[in-house]
């Protein structure tokens, strides 16, 4: 999935919704140690962010170097460029070696993963005992009753341009093969449901949905689906473009540890 995200690197930092804190509370809760993390599919860094609020040193990678390029400072996140020819014992060396991280953290991503590849790497790279991995994303948006039908409307006609793998987030993470033992924060076919609340502007929405990839595939192909007679209704609904309204993004996450 190189490249995939690459074209709107600048728009996804300013659009995509930062976590809750409580969220990390509660992961790093469930790890007795705190020295290592690594945030796997880090985009801009919004998750590592996060993480290193309660982590030492967190390793943040991803495959995309233009998403890194907006990569937000932190001194105890480490960020590397991992491109898809990188073997895995250069990546676990890159991240700290077996047997090393406490947390691993994978915020609206996992779905982009060849699965078998990355939870052999899990199971290498993880502290036993204590270590855990937490995946978690989001999908549906709720603005206001006059917004969302037409929101549903406009996901409809993206439908065509998804990637295949962003069926596991359309199934809000019901689907995803999660072969890891629970520790109360959902478990394979089951995820805990969640909620993340923001203050966004009509143009923080627009900047939301250019970041869909797959507004951007369609774009490639010649199909402009947010054209200016969409964004006129979209704005309609909205309520005008001054105005900033409360919304809720409807997360979803699995957390759990290597099984015996």
């Amino acid at each position: 999935m190189a490249g995939l995200f690459d074209k709107q690197a600048e728009i996804y930092t300013d659009a995509r919704p930062t976590y809750p804190r409580e969220w990390y509370q509660k992961l790093a809760a469930l790890t007795p140690r705190h020295a290592l993390a690594w945030d796997v599919g880090t985009g801009n860094g919004q998750a590592a962010l996060g993480v290193a609020e309660h982590y030492q040193q967190v390793i943040a990678t991803d495959v995309s170097e233009s998403q890194l390029n907006y990569a937000i400072p932190h001194p105890r996140v480490r960020y590397i460029h991992t491109p898809p020819s990188i073997s895995d014992d250069e990546l676990l060396a890159m991240i700290g070696g077996e047997n090393s991280v406490d947390l691993i953290s994978v915020a609206q991503a996992i779905h982009w993963f060849d699965l078998p590849k990355f939870y052999s790497l899990v199971s290498r790279v993880i502290r036993r005992p204590g270590g855990m991995i937490a995946v978690w994303g989001y999908q549906a948006i709720q603005v206001s009753p006059s917004f969302d039908p037409i929101l549903k409307k406009f996901l409809d006609a993206t439908l065509p341009y998804w990637n295949p793998n962003v069926r596991y987030v359309f199934d809000q993470y019901k689907t995803l093969p999660f072969p890891f033992e629970s520790v109360g924060l959902g478990s394979e076919g089951n995820p805990v449901a969640l909620d993340i609340p923001k203050e966004v502007s009509f143009e923080g929405i627009l900047g939301i949905l250019r970041s869909w990839s797959a507004v951007t595939t369609a774009k490639d192909r010649g199909v402009e689906l947010l054209s200016e007679g969409v964004v006129r209704e979209f704005e309609r609904a909205w309520g005008g473009t001054k105005l900033v309204r409360n919304v809720v993004y409807k997360a979803f996450m699995l957390a759990g540890k290597v099984k015996k």
